[in-house]
């Protein structure tokens, strides 16, 4: 039996929106796969998930990419999977994407590695396409491929990795409220104005530029969203709160990570992370908000096998 792990990832990273995503360590999914003789998907087991997710594998995000590799490559094989759900949903940081990750790496592994990660991204993006409603990248590029990636375009789809400074650490928070992705979509306005979209790619291009020159302050300066957190804060609670604790305990940056309700800190050192995550808990204890905080430096490596 093949197991693959698939991580967590910052969807947007506040300049970012729709269009960049981070890796981290942990939280992440595990899909186990074996070939069987029916020559059928079969979803065995599903751990982890409280009974929410479906056993037809034409609805399972983790197998729904599998079909479609499966015939991408004349391929006929049947195959059991199995299902550890390690990682909380609607949480804002990528559940669907990892599950869909770690399935099409899992299945292509067990088929002897046809094909490469890269070439695995449009067959993961299946399976998100099946939770989320639309094919975006900016969950399952991170997840699939590690580090921090650009989508410059959906069609076709392109992906570029940036550099990733080594110093980068980051905090995350997960109060435990639930936000639909839809509600936080509905929250946004349809038109903005021409100054703020100037501000926002002025953002997002010197964030980049951060990254390659490895300037961590520029990328503090620019880790900056105009389009998406002024208004889903109001759905995240005690943003202000957890972003002014954040701030005290050294946080370079603080933003939404995807459409929440997690929240993440970039600082430069693994002691200030861990520092944060200690006053974040401490701000949503007060607060009376369940809570759960993670710290990591940035993940490199993506999807693997175990």
């Amino acid at each position: 039996m093949i197991t693959a792990y698939a991580p967590a990832s910052i969807g947007n990273i506040s300049c970012g929106f729709d269009i960049m995503g981070m890796a981290i360590q942990r939280p992440g999914d595990e899909v186990s796969v074996a070939f069987n003789k029916t020559g059928d998907v079969r979803i065995v087991n599903i751990q982890g998930d409280g009974g929410k997710l479906p056993y037809n594998p034409e609805k399972n995000t983790a197998t729904v990419p599998m079909f479609s590799l499966l015939k991408y490559l004349g391929e006929t094989k049947g195959v059991d999977v199995h299902i550890h759900k390690k990682m909380p949903f609607g949480s804002g940081l990528g559940s669907s994407a990892a599950s869909a990750v770690a399935g099409a790496v899992a299945l292509n592994q067990l088929l002897g590695n046809p094909l490469t990660k890269k070439e695995l991204l449009p067959f993961a993006l299946d399976g998100e396409a099946i939770a989320s409603g639309a094919r975006h990248a900016d969950n399952v590029a991170p997840s699939l491929l590690g580090g921090i990636t650009l989508i410059s375009s959906n069609n076709p789809l392109q992906v570029i990795s940036l550099p990733v400074p080594a110093q980068l650490y980051c905090t995350l928070v997960h109060p435990k409220v639930e936000i639909l992705t839809k509600d936080a979509r509905n929250v946004l306005p349809k038109q903005v104005s021409m100054s703020t979209a100037v501000h926002q790619m002025a953002h997002a291009a010197s964030f980049v530029a951060a990254l390659y020159t490895n300037n961590l302050q520029l990328l503090a300066q620019n880790t900056t969203d105009l389009l998406a957190e002024p208004y889903r804060k109001s759905l995240l609670p005690h943003f202000d709160a957890a972003k002014n604790a954040a701030l005290y305990g050294g946080a370079m940056a603080f933003g939404i990570s995807g459409s929440g309700p997690s929240m993440f800190a970039f600082s430069d050192a693994k002691s200030k992370a861990q520092q944060i995550a200690l006053l974040l808990e401490k701000t949503f204890q007060r607060k009376k908000i369940a809570c759960t905080t993670y710290t990591s430096s940035v993940n490199t490596e993506g999807a693997i096998i175990l």
